[in-house]
């Protein structure tokens, strides 16, 4: 008998449920019975705590209240300094959903505006945090979402019935073993692919920016079936984790995508600028724009510990990994207790200016894989204060002889990390230079600014009771045409934070071709460069850079100072990496090594086996290693 048949059996007659759906692994009845949808709650939180299952009570169609009636209530409820921006009915799945830029004022004391929206209305409300910085790439993200609810609530409920009365194995044995197709001895293109006899799930989906020939993970390995997918697991945003997800979508994939919130906003933008780089550089891009939808549309997004059945033998849980917003460290329960899996994706086990450090405590993990990019005896970081010194003191003395500084950054992350340092330093200097921002980062400082939730506490005690959100400071200026590039090329100094971070295109490049010829100016690089990137061979010493020019391919003499500050990393530093094993409860078993160089992965591999005494392996791309 179904889940949802055994659910039923307990709710009395009276109750007039009409109709029950999956959404996901939740689950969400509906009712013809007003009085019941508002008082209850009690009977369906015995149920949650029978069933051990998400269980949602929403009114029938028939019992909503008109919805342009129900538009004017909501107005009439909404205090004006709640500043909703949109309010969007989804009649299909019976939804209010208010998009206020004060969600706790839109909410109200103890709940109050929302218990009042559904006495009044029968809709259930749901309030979500809009940014208090305009992007209308990430409202357009959110609005793929709200097109059509009659087609999400099929597409949620076709994965319910895959997780709870699909089985497809009928095999007793039990096995899960792990893939590697990108990722493995290498940074760039992560991605795994986990196998049970019940499931194929795959773990992150990463282009290899910096490479032309490697760029893409070995989806044409025999054990890769694009019709026997599951699921897609996005650990966090970063092109190299996420950056052909898309393509999947292009290729016939219609299956869910797991991430929180900020990471699907942010892979979104990510992608469409992966896209938009490709036509600047006159290459084809890969998939489209309507492959993202497709993608954004499939995503489910899970809280920080919030647990969820995926298929019928997989269940996963998202722990912060404190690289980026959003970032998740990944667990993965197989089976009844079976076996559990932990996937750091990339994480920081220290606190940042932006983020509280990865988290440490599980419920049981047996294998653990793990990152390595700064994983080699030598890649110690300096302390973050030390760096953001660092950093201050290039901006400072450049600024004192009349120059520009360039920071290449990435899009998300090390850019947010750089502007609440700069915003600090500069109003406790009252440094009346502008910092501009050009690239998608402004886009992504919206996204930080939607979801304080997933920040520090005091980045979210600024936002939310100061009314000091760095984000928001006057000293910012965006960058948002090729006219206002120019103005800042013909300008006084100044300081320029763009994408992308390891300069393999983007607006960055755009402002190295003009900043590179003179002595005044600095170039200072605060994220990883990867291996064939024009940043990694700036830093390796190149003084003569080839840029395509107007007139073919033409030399620009590097004359500006170059400095790189390597501690401001999102990533784990060789002694945060080997503290993380030394802290993490209960310890694995097994460690996996992945993402990182070659001899990083080696050197961090052997180094954990001889001080833990713990079988360690760091696989090639291609290597299947079985799990147990």
């Amino acid at each position: 008998m179904s889940i949802i048949k055994e659910i039923l059996k307990k709710i009395p007659q009276d109750a007039m449920i009409s109709s029950h759906s999956y959404e996901g692994a939740n689950i969400v009845l509906y009712t013809k019975n007003p009085k019941f949808f508002l008082h209850g709650g009690d009977i369906i939180r015995k149920l949650v705590e029978e069933f051990k299952k998400r269980i949602e009570l929403r009114a029938d169609q028939a019992v909503l209240k008109d919805v342009e009636e129900t538009k004017k209530k909501i107005e009439e409820v909404m205090p004006k300094d709640a500043e909703v921006t949109q309010i969007i009915l989804q009649p299909a799945r019976s939804l209010a959903i208010i998009e206020s830029k004060k969600p706790g004022v839109a909410i109200g004391k103890e709940g109050e505006n929302l218990r009042v929206i559904k006495e009044k209305t029968h809709w259930t409300p749901l309030v979500r945090r809009e940014s208090v910085i305009p992007s209308q790439i990430t409202t357009n993200i959110r609005n793929v979402l709200y097109e059509n609810s009659d087609e999400r609530r099929k597409f949620l409920n076709k994965i319910g019935e895959r997780i709870y009365e699909t089985k497809r194995s009928t095999t007793e044995e039990k096995w899960a073993r792990i893939s590697f197709l990108g990722g493995a001895r290498q940074v760039g293109r992560s991605c795994l692919l986990l196998q049970t006899p019940e499931s194929k799930i795959l773990i992150d989906c990463g282009i290899n920016v910096a490479s032309d020939k490697h760029a893409y993970p070995y989806l044409t390995a025999p054990e890769f079936n694009i019709a026997d997918l599951d699921a897609v697991i996005i650990s966090h945003a970063h092109l190299d984790h996420s950056g052909f997800l898309p393509y999947l979508f292009k290729y016939g994939y219609t299956g869910p995508v797991y991430c929180t919130e900020p990471t699907r906003d942010v892979m979104s933008l990510l992608q469409l600028d992966y896209i938009q780089v490709s036509h600047s550089a006159a290459t084809k891009p890969i998939y489209s724009s309507t492959d993202i939808k497709n993608a954004v549309k499939n995503t489910i997004t899970l809280e920080y510990g919030e647990v969820t059945d995926i298929t019928p033998d997989v269940r996963i849980t998202l722990y912060n990994g404190g690289h980026i917003l959003g970032s998740s460290l990944v667990h993965i329960h197989i089976g009844e207790g079976w076996h559990n899996l932990l996937y750091t994706g990339d994480f920081k086990f220290k606190d940042t200016q932006l983020l509280n450090k990865s988290s440490s405590m599980f419920p049981r993990v047996e294998t653990l894989i793990m990152e390595s990019t700064y994983g080699s005896h030598d890649n110690v970081l300096e302390e973050r204060g030390v760096s953001e010194k660092m950093l201050t003191d290039i901006v400072k003395k450049t600024l004192k002889r009349k120059g520009k500084v360039l920071v290449p950054v990435l899009g998300v992350g090390r850019a947010q990390e750089v502007m609440v340092v700069l915003e600090k330093f500069f109003s406790e200097n009252k440094i009346k230079v502008p910092i501009y921002i050009d690239g998608m980062v402004w886009d992504v400082s919206a996204i930080h600014n939607a979801y304080p939730r997933f920040l520090n506490k005091e980045i979210r005690e600024k936002i939310f009771y100061e009314d000091k959100d760095p984000f928001l400071s006057k000293i910012f200026k965006q960058v948002g045409s090729r006219k206002e590039r120019d103005l800042v090329l013909e300008g006084g100094p100044c300081v320029v934070l763009a994408t992308s971070g390891m300069l393999t295109g983007g607006p960055s490049v755009e402002y190295l071709k003009n900043f590179a010829e003179d002595k005044k100016n600095s170039l200072v690089f605060v994220s990883y460069q990867g291996e064939g990137s024009l940043g990694n061979k700036i830093q390796k010493g190149d003084k003569d850079i080839v840029f395509e020019g107007a007139k073919g391919m033409e030399t620009t003499p590097l004359n500006m100072e170059v400095h790189t500050i390597p501690g401001f990393s999102g990533h784990a530093d060789r002694n945060e990496l080997i503290n993380y094993i030394h802290k993490i409860k209960p310890r694995p078993k097994k460690i996996i090594i992945v993402h990182g160089e070659s001899s990083s992965c080696l050197d961090l591999a052997s180094s954990l086996h001889k001080t833990f005494k713990v079988e360690t392996v760091a696989p090639r791309n291609l290597d299947s290693i079985r799990l147990r």
